[in-house]
């Protein structure tokens, strides 16, 4: 039966593209003024709202909430929550590698280590990055950034840089997974 509705939803979204749909949710105070403005972004028309959602996808897939993925190029370790008291700290409840021709499921302790290890080696790749193009030389400016400027400047690099690439004029447009790439 739950085939059926979800090929239901599916129909009905290709055939009623601006279907809207009245959410309502009961939750505790604290947690609202936490979720709401989440809610907000994840619901969020355009390429912010996409990008949201593309970003938590795969929570539905997890037996338990990821606190962390660590992704390399074809390698993804997850980081299994919630944090569970462990005398003086905190230990995640397990964790998961996944790699080509590798699936393992890792203990607390395991997931720990690693995790303290992935983070150590983010750690020094930033802390490279910022020497190798002189950033502590830079004066620091705020971590607020204006997004109509910012965004029409990162567009024109990208522009750019595809066409230093590939000879393009501009940029592919990017395909929108639930969508199809000739959706605009």
């Amino acid at each position: 039966m739950l085939i059926f509705h979800r090929t239901l939803d599916r129909l009905a979204d290709s055939l009623w593209t601006g279907r809207k749909v009245t959410l309502r949710f009961t939750a505790d105070y604290r947690t609202a003024c936490i979720a709401l403005p989440l809610i907000k972004k994840l619901l969020a028309e355009g390429e912010d709202g996409e990008t949201y959602r593309c970003s938590i996808a795969h929570w539905h897939l997890n037996e338990r909430p990821s606190l962390y993925a660590h992704r390399g190029e074809v390698s993804t370790v997850r980081i299994d929550g919630p944090l569970q008291k462990a005398g003086t700290s905190y230990l995640p409840l397990g964790g998961l590698i996944e790699s080509p021709g590798v699936t393992a499921h890792l203990d607390p302790v395991e997931a720990d280590r690693l995790d303290r290890r992935v983070q150590e080696a983010v750690e020094r790749a930033i802390r490279d990055w910022i020497v190798e193009h002189g950033l502590y030389d830079q004066p620091r400016p705020h971590r607020e950034i204006d997004r109509r400027n910012a965004d029409r400047a990162a567009r024109e690099v990208i522009a750019l840089w595809v066409t230093e690439q590939f000879g393009e004029s501009e940029p592919v447009q990017p395909s929108y997974s639930r969508k199809g790439p000739d959706h605009v």
